[in-house]
């Protein structure tokens, strides 16, 4: 069975402690775990999936608008990858190799009006594996529509975490016990 990753909102507004919308030290504890995996799929050529979150500046119809403070804003460093992980990015240089890909997301799940679902297909991914914040925002969504088009999941524990740590240990409950996911640490 064919395997992907999907990296997902690790980036400066989601992480770092000046971030817009930060999950503080939790996110910032599984900077090493989050490259490590990225790090192993990269070296085995796995297709590897960057989900990242994208608002504009003052948009009035977003529903997150009511809810977040402005934060992932088309055009800023906020939308960057977080510390080693843009690393990562910035060693491969402009040319990346064929199989890492770069999909911004208006809304929480990874395939919601994204390419997503097709890119995976294409490749014939049967299996993706779960990485980023938040726990129970982005990955819980993003999880939840792979259940429901079939992908079997794998959700790293220890490379997902939260600003709401009641939220964060009820989403991998709800991985592991209605999704069917493996739910694994290393």
């Amino acid at each position: 069975m064919r395997e992907a990753l999907i990296v997902i909102d690790y980036t400066n507004d989601f992480v770092a402690p000046e971030g817009k919308l930060t999950c503080g030290e939790p996110s910032q504890n599984i900077e090493e775990r989050v490259t490590s995996i990225l790090k192993q799929f990269h070296r085995q050529e796995k297709e590897i999936f960057f989900a990242v979150d994208v608002h504009e500046e003052n948009d009035p119809y977003h529903p997150e608008t009511e809810l977040f403070p402005p934060h992932n804003i088309r055009g800023t460093s906020g939308r960057d990858q977080y510390g080693k992980v843009q690393t990562f990015l910035d060693e491969l240089g402009a040319d990346w190799p064929a199989h890492i890909h770069w999909h911004d997301k208006t809304r929480y799940s990874a395939f919601a009006g994204t390419p997503l679902e097709l890119k995976l297909r294409e490749r014939g991914i049967a299996h993706l594996h779960l990485i980023g914040v938040c726990t129970d925002i982005c990955i819980l969504h993003t999880a939840v529509d792979a259940y429901k088009r079939g992908f079997a999941l794998t959700i790293h524990e220890d490379a997902v975490q939260s600003f709401n740590a009641d939220g964060h240990t009820w989403a991998l409950g709800h991985f592991k016990h209605c999704l069917g996911a493996n739910v694994v640490t290393d």
